[in-house]
């Protein structure tokens, strides 16, 4: 199964409200549209968000993710959370055997 990785930079102090936003808006957004998150976590330190997001098919992978894009639940969100992200990263990873 594609797994991607996503490692957001936080704009300085709104780090925990993009954590709370992500939680309220984005992870059930990302989850009615098929997308499945095992995990997120928080690096205080540098003031990252870093998550997982999967999906069962590569080759569907961008439709699902313009399905994200297009639905009313992202297009609602207001104000919306991509303010607080100063830097996005995204990589597909694999698991190590």
């Amino acid at each position: 199964m594609p797994v991607q990785l996503r490692i957001y930079t936080i704009t300085p102090g709104n780090l925990q409200q993009f954590a709370r936003e992500w939680q309220e808006k984005i992870r059930p957004a990302r989850e009615k549209v098929g997308f499945s998150i095992p995990g997120a976590w928080s690096v205080p330190e540098t003031g990252q968000f870093v998550w997982l997001m999967e999906y069962p098919d590569q080759a569907a992978w961008e439709e699902r993710d313009r399905a994200y894009f297009d639905s009313d639940e992202r297009k609602a969100m207001d104000p919306n959370p991509a303010r607080l992200i100063a830097k996005m990263e995204q990589y597909f990873v694999e698991p190590v055997t």
